[in-house]
């Protein structure tokens, strides 16, 4: 199954992957907040590491760590992406007893989307057909975006669902349905028009559900409850449609409501996506910082799209306080007259949605002049009320070259005529931001010090497992180990012939060993299955964790690896070993003295004048001397 769906696939459905050098693809990490791709994938092996927090594993392991599956669960996500059909050990061809929960669910709500479609060409739907009209929705949208409609009975939905052997509790864990006082299941939507909410990879996990009815006393959207599959801080809706082209493109939109992902799309801004029912959060930024590849060396861009109400403003500031933690500009588009996305291309047209997200204003910008907005700064008490509001904002700017030029457009935008008494407060409030939390720890370390008698000394420091993989100290033994394991056939036969000796970091020897538990590099060369191989010989977790990170890290030639630079390797590492061997000789020669014998001299000064000569060898003729 592992071999079912290529890694890259399954991966780039929740990072964007670029070119990582030899044969590796390269992103940003999804399991820890880092500001460069430190995450590689190797397509041909099938693996995955991060060299920032060091997870890694194949393409089960990658689906089981982001999203929390188990490992029956990753094996039918991979099925049935790939159109495989399982067979269980009991119970035939996908056995419903042993699915794993998520993927009922997951199935649950597949069925459940596929009906409210189907509900929306019914004649009671004829207000959720008006209600998308009005919008300048036709069916062909509706059906793009998988809009539905749930009967306004009771349970409709759950009388379904009963029909397609789903149980009652799988329902009402689903947040599909909710319980009746009289303890029975009642349809949680009703009457209402349904956009299906689908995570990165597409599945349907849950529903946005919008009243049509003045006699629905329910709010205004009604959205699926937290459940075991939907955890709307996790979920943007339109993201799966959205996803390949804020990759390709650089930039991602961030509107408000489904209504508005739809215009923007249908309007050509495909980039387009919102929150389901919450504030834009810390969790949102991860799904678009992955997409973007949002790290230091490479800045996309966020536009956010708010109304031009109050409400919309300090959403818009909120988002403004987010703002540090992407690497990429972020913007914010306001539509003249303060009409959402929706409402401008009902009122001008596609063109004026597409022009709306081509001219954003910089998130800083509007965060100041709305700032400044709230004072009254024709009068010098305004003005030095707006300065102690505004400044700490344009403090919090990363870029002193940017800093300082908010600094002046603040001044401008004050009218203090002192543009460096601006700049010089700013640069002030900057400082302290940094210091004041370092201040802090000093000095509760210097009173808990006058508190506390001295701690005991330390333990001695265990010695690491890991190795820095930037020592040059050992570059040579790394480099060879990679070729092994990535380019067997390069380095064959002569690498097998290599001692565990000759690698001198214990945890570069269990590499070693492992590779020859595993057949060698012989073995390979003409076998697809060799890296299985490799992982199960490892020793433990660290060796097997090691395996991977030496598969997928590149390896270090701008040009195609081959076997004249697999030769240089084999050659320097049989050198460093042939002079290691060289100095002990030596030593013993030392110890031995004046006053050996010339029958305990002889073996040594033999061996010596051997490895020396077996060494020039090697120098002059490189490979071949091996």
């Amino acid at each position: 199954m592992r071999d079912a769906l290529p890694i890259d696939v399954v991966v780039g459905d929740y990072v964007q992957l670029t070119n990582g050098g030899g044969g590796q693809l390269k992103g940003v990490c999804p399991f820890h907040d880092e500001k460069s791709a430190s995450f590689y994938v190797s397509p041909s092996k099938g693996v995955f590491h991060c060299f920032g927090c060091q997870e890694s594993g194949d393409t089960i392991t990658f689906l089981q760590k982001i999203e929390h599956f188990s490992f029956a669960e990753a094996v039918e996500r991979m099925a049935a992406q790939a159109n495989i059909t399982l067979r269980y050990e009991e119970g035939g061809y996908n056995s419903r007893g042993q699915q794993g929960e998520r993927t009922r669910l997951v199935e649950a709500h597949k069925v459940a989307a596929a009906y409210y479609r189907e509900q929306l060409e019914g004649p009671e739907a004829e207000i959720g057909r008006a209600f998308l009209a009005e919008r300048g929705f036709d069916a062909a949208a509706a059906a793009h975006f998988g809009v539905g409609y749930a009967p306004a009975g009771w349970e409709h939905l759950v009388r379904h669902l009963r029909g397609k052997g789903f149980t009652d509790r799988e329902i009402l864990q689903g947040g599909l349905a909710s319980q009746g006082q009289r303890g029975g299941l009642i349809d949680r939507f009703r009457g209402r028009l349904v956009w299906p909410i689908r995570d990165v990879a597409g599945e349907v996990v849950g529903f946005g559900a919008r009243r049509l009815r003045e006699d629905d006393n329910g709010p205004k959207y009604l959205n699926t409850p937290e459940t075991p599959i939907y955890k709307k801080s996790h979920v943007l809706y339109g993201i799966d449609l959205a996803k390949k082209e804020i990759a390709k493109s650089g930039r991602a939109v961030v509107v408000e409501g489904y209504t508005d992902v739809m215009a923007c799309h249908l309007s050509g801004v495909t980039t387009a996506v919102a929150t389901c029912g919450t504030a834009f959060a810390e969790d949102h930024i991860k799904i678009i910082r992955r997409l973007l590849m949002d790290t230091s060396s490479y800045r996309g861009e966020t536009v956010f799209t708010f109304d031009g109400d109050a409400a919309g403003q300090k959403a818009a500031l909120r988002a403004f306080e987010d703002d540090q933690k992407f690497a990429a500009r972020t913007s914010i588009a306001i539509s003249p007259g303060g009409m959402d996305p929706c409402e401008l291309r009902l009122a001008q047209g596609d063109e004026a949605v597409r022009e709306l997200i081509a001219n954003p204003v910089p998130l800083f910008e509007f965060a100041l002049r709305s700032t400044v907005a709230r004072h009254r700064v024709d009068a010098a008490e305004g003005r030095a009320a707006a300065l102690e509001e505004a400044a700490p904002i344009v403090a919090k700017i990363k870029d002193p070259s940017i800093r300082h030029e908010y600094a002046v457009q603040l001044a401008g935008l004050l009218g203090i005529l002192d543009e460096q008494f601006v700049v010089r407060r700013v640069a002030q409030i900057s400082r302290r931001q940094r210091e004041t939390p370092q201040q802090q720890r000093g000095q509760q370390h210097g009173q808990s010090a006058r508190r506390q008698p001295s701690p005991p000394p330390a333990a001695p420091a265990q010695p690491a497992f890991r190795l820095d993989g930037r020592d040059p100290a050992r570059f040579v033994e790394r480099e060879l180990l990679k070729l092994a394991l990535q380019h067997p056939e390069l380095v064959s036969p002569a690498f097998d012939q290599y001692g565990e000796d000759e690698f001198v970091p214990p945890p570069y020897a269990a590499v070693r060993r492992a590779i020859a538990k595993a057949g060698g590099t012989t073995y390979g060369a003409t076998n697809a299955a060799f890296l299985p191989l490799v992982q199960e010989a490892a020793e433990d977790g660290r060796v097997r964790a090691l395996v991977t990170e030496l598969t997928v890290e590149p390896i270090r030639t701008r040009r195609k690896p081959d076997a004249i630079y697999a030769g240089e390797f084999l050659v320097k590492l049989r050198r460093a070993s042939v002079r290691r061997r060289v100095d002990e000789v030596r030593a013993h020669l030392q110890r031995l003295g004046n006053r050996a014998t010339p029958e305990e001299l002889a073996p040594v000064q033999q061996e010596l004048w051997a490895l020396q000569q077996y060494d020039d060898n090697l120098r002059t003729r490189g490979a071949a001397g091996l």
